[in-house]
């Protein structure tokens, strides 16, 4: 499906204010890589923040709170997303990457629906661009009883393909998440699936919670290595089946914590809880200060 073009020139004038802007160059040069060193950023998902609240007023309790970053959710009207964004960086908490997830979804025999899915996903990529983040998270499927394993990984590959054009053109990495979705299931398949799209756009935004059920998450962390974008936090108990705060669960956060530093991981570290007030969300910030801390 060809890109909407009605829309370029405002996108166009957006990326270029958003291109000078210090804080957002500082930010992705934090973020580059190889030359850094090894430094990770706490950061929360907007929806963790009371929605009572301004944006300005959810920035700043994040901040006083702790964290050092906002995972947002893409935004129609790019210049409402630079302007959220703006506020964020000058409350200290840059956005660094957009939860697109999987609505619409991939998993449709349908083209329209399909299409309508890749040009929602394309606009979060240059919503995410004018917001200076530099990966939106994708769910790129999920196998049911209608919709077999091996189409799942065939068709989702040809989408998510189609994409890589507008992330090269934005700079922004579409990052595949692993959720309850009954599709790659072991940290191998991950890491096969991403290098046959032979793309440095498209990279893991691994859930160091979601694996539990099925294994470990410093085994996939080590498998998945140089192909992680993103990390998301959350803990989870096999016994009772039961999602937990973090640290509370049975992630083993000291390996975990040691595979980050072996696979020279870099970036931020997302919350993905329940939300509250101030001293909860202190209480979450102070939990990953402690496991940033573990050696």
């Amino acid at each position: 499906m060809k890109d909407r073009k009605i829309e370029r020139r405002s996108f166009l004038k957006l990326t270029a204010a958003a291109a000078i802007a210090p804080s957002v160059l500082t930010t992705t040069i934090k973020l580059a890589g190889a030359q850094e060193k090894k430094k990770l950023y706490k950061a929360l998902i907007i929806n963790m923040l009371p929605g009572k609240l301004s944006d300005a007023e959810k920035f700043r309790l994040a901040k006083k709170c702790g964290f050092d970053g906002i995972e947002a959710k893409p935004m129609k009207d790019l210049k409402a997303a630079a302007e959220q964004a703006k506020i964020a960086r000058e409350e200290g908490t840059p956005i660094h990457s957009l939860l697109y997830g999987w609505w619409p979804p991939f998993t449709n025999r349908d083209p329209k629906v399909v299409g309508k899915s890749i040009e929602s996903m394309q606009n979060a990529l240059r919503c995410a661009h004018v917001m200076g983040a530099d990966a939106v998270l994708l769910v790129p499927t999920r196998v049911t009883e209608d919709f077999s394993y091996q189409d799942a990984y065939k068709w989702s590959q040809e989408y998510v393909s189609r994409l890589i054009p507008t992330a090269e053109e934005t700079g922004v990495v579409v990052a595949v998440e692993n959720v309850w979705n009954k599709f790659l299931l072991s940290p191998i398949e991950f890491a096969r699936y991403l290098d046959e799209l032979n793309s440095r756009w498209v990279k893991a935004y691994f859930d160091v919670g979601n694996v539990i059920i099925y294994g470990h998450a410093h085994h996939w962390i080590r498998t998945l290595g140089k192909r992680l974008v993103k990390i998301h936090l959350k803990d989870f108990k096999r016994g009772g089946y039961q999602w937990k705060n973090l640290l509370d669960g049975d992630v083993n956060w000291p390996q975990v914590r040691k595979a980050l530093d072996e696979v020279g991981y870099n970036g931020y570290m997302t919350a993905e809880l329940g939300g509250g007030g101030e001293d909860h969300l202190t209480d979450i910030a102070k939990r990953i200060d402690r496991f940033i801390a573990m050696k």
